[in-house]
């Protein structure tokens, strides 16, 4: 029994660690509502960027939820270095990072009407 227990907090405390969360499932329409700071960059056709570095802006209509959730997280962690991301992904809860994400997923690069994505 007591190592049943060690190993099902062991496993909590990577789900933990790894910023998972088995109970946060995105929601499209409230990403609707958390996406203004995102389409200064992405919602712009041929953005580059010009500072730290000319950086193409990849447009997030269509790209895959768990990419999303994945590259958010690792921008706020710092795993991955460009400083624009990471100052807006800091701010961010698991629930935020998942709605946008399931926002972006239900989306495509064509898409009418869409001036989000």
């Amino acid at each position: 029994m007591k190592r049943q227990v060690t190993i099902a907090v062991l496993a909590a405390l990577a789900a933990a660690s790894t910023g998972a969360s088995a109970d946060v499932v995105g929601n499209a329409k409230a990403g609707q509502g958390k996406v203004a700071a995102c389409i200064g960059c992405h919602g712009i056709p041929d953005y580059r960027t010009a500072y730290p570095e000319v950086y193409r802006v990849p447009k997030l209509g269509g790209q895959n939820a768990r990419y999303i959730e994945s590259a958010l997280h690792e921008y706020q962690k710092g795993d991955r270095k460009y400083q624009t991301m990471h100052a807006n992904a800091v701010s961010l809860s698991d629930q935020d990072i998942a709605d946008i994400a399931a926002y972006y997923a239900a989306q495509t690069p064509a898409t009418p009407n869409n001036p989000y994505k």
